[in-house]
């Protein structure tokens, strides 16, 4: 993971790092401070990990996110191209429902 993207993205990051991570404490975190490589440092001194074992697993967990999101958009694309199908029949339905009204109007003024 890009290190400025991770600073950016620490508060957001923040919560999850501490579900994946559940030896991490909120001081630990605090300390931390959104900066890359002291994660890296407090992943390594928790797990016992190398310094290449944690930058892989924070890889890891970055691409499980990214994976997620983009999941999450193809969703809501999708809801978003039913909700869109909807309307459009329904005002198909409107425009002949309205059609018909005028063809009744029609009818009555003769």
């Amino acid at each position: 993971m890009n290190k400025d993207v991770f600073e950016g993205k620490w508060k957001q990051l923040r919560g999850q790092a501490k579900e994946w991570w559940g030896k991490l404490t909120d001081d630990d975190l605090e300390r931390v401070g959104g900066k890359y490589d002291q994660f890296v440092g407090l992943i390594q001194e928790k797990y016992g990990y190398t310094r290449e074992r944690a930058e892989e697993e924070i890889d890891r967990r970055a691409a499980e996110i990214k994976a997620d999101r983009k999941e999450a958009a193809k969703e809501i694309d999708q809801q978003a191209a039913e909700i869109k199908a909807d309307r459009k029949e329904a005002a198909k339905e409107i425009d002949r429902q309205v059609a018909e009204i005028k063809a009744d109007l029609k009818e009555v003024a003769k």
